[in-house]
């Protein structure tokens, strides 16, 4: 599950800033090997036409290599639900909390040594990523999804990351 919130943005015509989405993914098994399943869920705030265009995003069929890759591993597209999101999060200190009413919530903080409590700072840089450049690693203290009959989950104390992300087909 990932909780999105736009800084700024647009597609087209249509401006994004400040728009909230989250995505809900699952795999039977390695991404790699396709057959997941997808749900987008759009912040009841967002405009009809912003609406629309992120669900036009999310086909996979105007360019971006997240939209494609993803369109790819996951053609199982569950019916778009509008929905109130909160999002707060503040990626320098790992710590955030996504809440979707009926869907799901992610509450993170850093991850912290087992014997001495300590938060731990990691981070993935990957130059030439195509979903991100850099990400703070975080432990999901809960991470809870659900999309309809099709997908549901729930795990504890387990991989989260926080970054900010530049999206772009040009």
């Amino acid at each position: 599950m990932a909780g999105i919130q736009i800084r700024e943005g647009h597609f087209g015509h249509t401006q994004f800033d400040g728009v909230r989405f989250a995505r809900i993914f699952w795999w039977p098994g390695p991404i790699h090997e396709g057959n997941g399943v997808r749900y987008m869920i759009i912040d009841e705030h967002a405009t009809a036409a912003q609406r629309e265009a992120l669900l036009a995003l999310d086909s996979g069929s105007h360019g971006g290599p997240i939209w494609e890759i993803f369109a790819i591993v996951y053609p199982t597209v569950l019916e778009p639900r509008i929905a109130p999101i909160h999002i707060e999060m503040d990626r320098e200190r790992r710590r955030a909390m996504v809440r979707i009413p009926d869907v799901g919530q992610i509450e993170a903080e850093p991850i912290k040594n087992p014997v001495t409590g300590e938060e731990h700072r990691a981070r993935i840089v990957l130059p030439q990523g195509f979903e991100f450049k850099e990400a703070e690693m975080g432990n999901a203290v809960v991470l809870r999804a659900k999309a309809g009959d099709r997908v549901s989950f729930e795990h504890h104390n387990t991989y989260t990351q926080f970054c900010a992300i530049d999206w772009s087909n040009a």
